[in-house]
């Protein structure tokens, strides 16, 4: 029996947490939060409730692997829902689009909403990103980051390589296969599930929409919140110690291992094994001290691009929207003008600024939990923006400047069609600085580093450190961002630490 320190109670780190506890380690959970879930938080007030973060679930089939082996079925522990339709988009043109949350209907309706031959397009797209799916799925997004050897998995013969087309963007696999550049913009937000920009962002991202479409768009009746604090209490089921409103400022290296922790206060916890489930830029440059060991890592990470971060208005409404979907996109004329704002590049070299025309996403689950009674509504909506960064970028805490940037979004949902604005009871704003404050995001960036470029997931931090006995979990480690890859993420820390 290994003990386990986890940094941080996010997803990564109970689910993590839950696996090695099964296994029959002793494991304990310190976050500095009052409550677990990291970025998979919760807002209420009033009665109305927001999920802050995460707004739906793709693959579910890696929580119901998790929950199987801790235990029991992930249906005894959460209320699994289907979305559907799974988005409904509109164009800058007006057009929408309501996508089935069936992928067997899926052509048809884009046919419907886009002209005849768009839908034989996508399915067609669709198809080459299944076959990157399978060509991946097994030797990277399942199994630990290996540098060269990874690389030899990844090219097992040259018709994978054709396959995945590593030298594509994900903007340049839209351009080849969709001729409608309504469908190429519905592309390029995908992109965006990683934090990163289309241009640059490798073609293999395609399978992001593969995933959500072939294997559906889930929501956890009572907010997202209930899976974190599902895993969370399958943990201590199996004996794990979850330590909320516990920050840890340092880990701690003896005889170049992994010897524990040092919390706030100055208690130290000794451990066999650290599995961090801090921001990997934080644990690297503030938790971790400096060593020839850690010289590379801190050197990919420099070299590497930051994910984009967002900017969130909490809505509590008046009265109900009638035919509103679940989750809504309102895309701008100029995409393009986005990710040069968001990341500095283009019209906006050096200099990223919030995005004067943003794409707009709304969350809005039909679902009682959320609202104070049948006659309102609690909407999170999500923009993309550029990281906290006062030296060199955008300083989300200068006077004013969130108050007016709502003011903006608020204006554009309006100006598209989904005007708000006398409905308002009140709105709360989550700025990048105010995500950084509460997770220790680096700038509030939600995915860590971006996908930008053909190297960007090698230079993602593996999840076995360069110093033993120091494991990384969660968005910031490989495979990735978003809740099935921090799923991924604990199975392979738990597989490298392996049973008691």
């Amino acid at each position: 029996m290994a003990r386990v320190a986890v940094v941080g109670a996010g997803s990564g780190g109970l689910a993590v947490a839950a696996r090695l506890a099964a296994l029959g380690h002793a494991v304990t959970v310190l976050d500095q939060a009052p409550e677990v879930g990291g970025k998979l938080g919760w807002y209420v007030r009033d009665g109305h409730g927001f999920d802050t973060g995460p707004s739906l679930v793709t693959l579910p089939q890696l929580y119901r692997d998790l929950f199987a082996a801790t235990g029991g079925p992930l249906e005894d522990a959460v209320d699994l829902v289907r979305v559907d339709p799974a988005v409904a988009y509109r164009f800058a043109d007006g057009t929408p689009l309501s996508v089935p949350g069936d992928a067997a209907r899926i052509p048809a309706a884009v046919d419907a909403a886009l002209g005849s031959g768009t839908g034989t397009q996508w399915a067609a797209l669709m198809a080459r990103a299944a076959a990157m799916w399978q060509v991946t799925e097994q030797p990277f997004l399942r199994s630990p980051l290996a540098g060269a050897a990874t690389l030899a998995r990844l090219a097992r013969s040259a018709a994978d390589v054709a396959t995945v087309a590593p030298w594509r963007t994900l903007r340049g696999l839209g351009t080849a296969y969709l001729r409608d550049p309504r469908l190429r913009t519905l592309l390029d937000r995908y992109a965006t599930y990683s934090g990163s920009d289309p241009r640059r962002a490798p073609a293999v991202l395609a399978t992001v929409p593969y995933v959500e479409q072939a294997f559906g768009s889930w929501y956890v009746r009572g907010g997202l919140r209930r899976l974190a604090e599902a895993v969370a209490q399958r943990a201590v089921e199996r004996g794990a110690v979850v330590r909320t409103g516990t920050a840890v400022e340092r880990v701690l290296v003896e005889g170049g291992r992994a010897a524990g922790v040092r919390l706030a206060g100055g208690e130290v916890l000794r451990a066999d094994v650290v599995v961090s489930g801090a921001d990997a830029a934080a644990l690297y440059a503030d938790l971790l001290p400096a060593s020839r060991a850690t010289r590379g890592v801190r050197r990919d990470l420099a070299r590497s691009t930051a994910s984009l971060s967002g900017f969130v208005l909490l809505l509590a409404l008046r009265g109900r929207t009638p035919g509103l979907a679940h989750h809504t996109v309102l895309f701008p004329e100029d995409y393009d003008a986005e990710f040069d704002a968001v990341f500095g590049i283009g019209r906006h070299r050096g200099a990223p600024q919030p995005v004067a025309d943003p794409t707009v996403y709304v969350s809005a689950p039909d679902d009682p939990a959320t609202r104070p009674d049948a006659d309102s509504e609690s909407w999170f909506v999500l923009v993309n923006a550029p990281r906290h960064d006062p030296d060199g970028g955008v300083d989300w805490d200068a006077p004013g400047l969130a108050d007016r940037y709502a003011t903006r979004v608020l204006d554009v949902m309006a100006r598209r069609g989904l005007d708000v604005r006398n409905r308002l009871r009140w709105c709360v704003v989550r700025t990048p600085a105010d995500l950084e404050r509460d997770t220790r995001s680096v700038g509030g960036s939600i995915y860590g580093t971006s996908s930008n470029g053909a190297r960007a997931a090698f230079l993602r931090p593996a999840n076995a450190s360069p110093v033993p006995g120091l494991f990384l979990v969660g968005g910031s480690a490989h495979p990735g961002g978003g809740l099935p890859l921090v799923a991924l993420s604990a199975e392979i820390v738990a597989g490298l630490v392996g049973p008691a």
